[in-house]
C-alpha cells in the first residue's frame, strides 16, 4: 500500500550553462577564416506542473534531490552548444510551494499549472560573437553561468469542498464512504484513519468534493494527535462539517462539549476557520442512545447557528437530506466567489539613473569596497580569469558600466581590494575606456593576452600619450623675437 506524504523538502538545482569557446577558421586556401567559436547552450529548469494524477509527495520523500541537465558547450565551425533538459516535478493540485523561512513562493491550483522553480544558468558567448571593428579575433570566450539551487518546502493541502471534522472513530471515513464512491479503511477502534481521504458526491445536478481530517482531538493544534499534521487539508474548504458521535461511551463527552472543543481547536488554527463550520451531523442514529441523544442537544446546537442533521451511515437514513443542504451551501461559496481575471503581466520600469550597480565601503576593512549588482557579478561569473585577455575584457565591461568612477569618487585607492561576487581584485585605476590610449593599447599582443594587464608597458604607454599631447599644445609666445630669431616649432621635427 503506497504511503501518504503531505510535506516534504526537496533540494533542487538547475542546470549549469555551456561555456563558449574560443576558435579560428582553419582551412586551406584561406588563412584570414576568422573567428568561428559557437555559443554554450543554456541550462535545464527546474519546472513544477500540477499532474491530476498524481495525489501525493511520496515521490519527493524518497527522492529530495533533483537536477536539470547541464547546456553543452559551443564548438568551432559556429557550433552552438545543446541546451540543457529541463527537470519537470510532476505536484498534485494544491501544491503549496515555500523557502524554508515559510515565504510563500507558489500556490500551484489548476491542472496544467506550471512554476519555474530554479533557472538554469546562461550559456557563455563564443569568440565569435564577441568580435567586432576593434577587437576582430578575440582569443578569449565567456564561460557558462551556474544554475540557480534552493531547498524548497511542498506542502500539499487537499482541494476539497466540505470538510469532515470531528473526534476520532465519530464515523467520518464512514459518512465518505456511504456518500461517495471512496472506500477508505474503516474499523471501531480510534486513529484508524492515518491520510486525509477525498470522495466525490453528487446531489442532484450539483457535484462536490469531500475531505475528512483524521484525529483531531482537544490539543491538536498544538502537536496532540494526528490533527496538527492534516489541519493544512481543511483551509481550502468551503463548509467545515463536524461530524458527532452520538453512541459514543467515554465519560465526560456530549454533543455540544465535542463542538466547542472542535471550534477551539480551529481558532488556534486559524481564527477564519470557525465561521466555516456551518453543519453539524450527528452519526449513529441507528443506536438507540443515539437516536433518543438527537432530541435532547438539537436546540442547543441550533442556537449556535448551525444545521443539525441526524443521519446514520450504516443504514443510509438521512444522508440524502444532507447531501442536499451541503450541496447548496457549497452552490452559495461559488456563487460569491470573483470571476478570475484574465493573466496579465506587469512591467515596471527602472529608474533613469539606475545604474544597475552598488558600491559600499566595507565597515569592518578599511580599504575593502564591495560592488553588487546583477551585471557585473553576471560578468564576474562568465569571466575566465586564467585568460588575460578576457580579464581586459571584464575590464572594459566595468569600466563602461561606471564601476571604476563610483570607486574613484568613494575614494578607493590603488591597491585597495575591490569585491565583486566571490572574486577579489586589487583596484588598479585605468584610462576610461574610448580614450586614445584605451584604443591604442587594448588588443595589442597574441591571443589569450592584453597588454593593459602588464604594468611596465601601461607606464611606457602613458608616457607616449603624454609626449603626444605636448605635441599638440600649440606654441606659446614668452617674447618678442625677430623672425630671424624664432626658435624652430618642434612640429617641424615630425615633418
Amino acid at each position: 500500500m503506497a504511503a501518504f506524504v503531505d510535506r516534504v523538502v526537496v533540494h533542487v538545482a538547475a542546470g549549469n550553462g555551456g561555456h563558449g569557446v574560443a576558435s579560428v577558421h582553419r582551412e586551406k586556401y584561406k588563412p584570414l577564416g576568422g573567428p568561428d567559436g559557437g555559443n554554450g547552450g543554456n541550462g535545464g529548469d527546474v519546472v513544477l506542473e500540477v499532474d491530476p494524477n498524481v495525489h501525493t509527495l511520496l515521490d519527493f520523500h524518497h527522492r529530495p534531490h533533483q537536477k536539470a541537465g547541464n547546456g553543452r558547450p559551443g564548438a568551432g565551425s559556429h557550433r552552438n552548444g545543446a541546451n540543457g533538459e529541463d527537470r519537470v516535478l510532476r505536484v498534485p493540485e494544491g501544491t503549496v510551494v515555500s523557502t524554508p523561512d515559510g515565504e510563500v513562493i507558489a500556490d500551484l491550483v489548476g491542472a496544467g499549472t506550471r512554476v519555474v522553480l530554479a533557472q538554469g544558468g546562461k550559456g557563455g558567448l563564443g569568440n565569435a560573437a564577441l568580435a567586432n571593428p576593434r577587437r576582430k579575433a578575440p582569443g578569449f570566450a565567456l564561460l557558462g553561468e551556474p544554475g540557480e539551487a534552493l531547498d524548497a518546502v511542498l506542502e500539499l493541502k487537499s482541494i476539497a469542498d466540505v470538510g469532515l471534522v470531528g473526534f476520532p472513530s465519530a464515523g467520518k471515513s464512514s459518512l465518505i464512504a456511504a456518500m461517495s464512491a471512496a472506500r477508505p479503511k474503516i474499523a471501531d477502534y480510534p486513529f484508524t484513519t492515518l491520510v486525509p481521504n477525498l470522495g466525490v458526491v453528487r446531489a442532484g445536478d450539483t457535484v462536490f468534493t469531500m475531505a475528512d481530517v483524521p484525529g483531531l482531538i482537544p490539543g491538536a493544534s498544538e502537536g496532540r494527535g494526528l490533527g496538527l499534521e492534516f489541519l493544512r487539508h481543511i483551509e481550502r474548504c468551503a463548509v467545515l462539517v463536524h461530524v458527532v458521535d452520538t453512541a459514543t461511551l467515554e465519560p465526560g463527552r456530549d454533543p455540544e462539549s465535542d463542538i466547542e472543543a472542535l471550534q477551539h481547536e480551529l481558532a488556534q488554527y486559524r481564527e477564519d476557520l470557525v465561521g466555516r463550520l456551518r453543519v453539524a451531523v450527528l452519526n449513529k442514529i441507528d443506536v438507540p442512545d443515539g437516536r433518543e441523544l438527537v432530541d435532547l442537544v438539537r436546540p442547543a446546537l441550533e442556537e449556535r447557528g448551525l444545521q443539525v442533521f441526524p443521519v446514520s451511515a450504516a443504514t443510509g437514513e438521512g444522508l440524502a437530506a444532507l447531501g442536499y443542504a451541503l450541496a447548496a451551501a457549497v452552490e452559495e461559496h461559488r456563487a460569491a466567489l470573483p470571476e478570475p481575471e484574465p493573466a496579465r503581466v506587469t512591467v515596471v520600469p527602472r529608474a533613469v539613473d539606475d545604474s544597475g550597480f552598488t558600491v559600499t565601503a566595507d565597515p569592518d576593512d578599511e580599504g575593502t569596497f564591495v560592488v553588487r549588482g546583477v551585471k557585473p557579478e553576471r560578468w564576474v561569473r562568465q569571466t575566465d580569469f586564467s585568460n588575460d585577455e578576457a580579464v581586459g575584457f571584464l575590464a572594459d565591461r566595468l569600466n563602461r558600466l561606471g564601476v571604476e568612477d563610483e570607486l574613484t569618487r568613494l575614494g578607493a585607492q590603488e591597491g585597495d581590494t575591490v569585491v565583486i561576487g566571490d572574486v577579489a581584485f586589487d583596484f588598479q585605476p585605468s584610462l576610461p575606456a574610448g580614450t586614445p590610449l584605451a584604443e591604442e593599447t587594448a588588443g595589442l599582443g597574441g591571443r589569450g593576452t592584453d597588454s593593459r594587464i602588464d604594468a611596465p608597458h601601461r607606464v611606457r604607454a602613458a608616457e607616449r600619450l603624454a609626449a603626444k599631447k605636448a605635441r599638440r599644445v600649440p606654441y606659446e609666445m614668452t617674447e618678442t623675437w625677430a623672425d630671424e630669431d624664432l626658435p624652430a616649432d618642434p612640429r617641424d621635427d615630425d615633418a
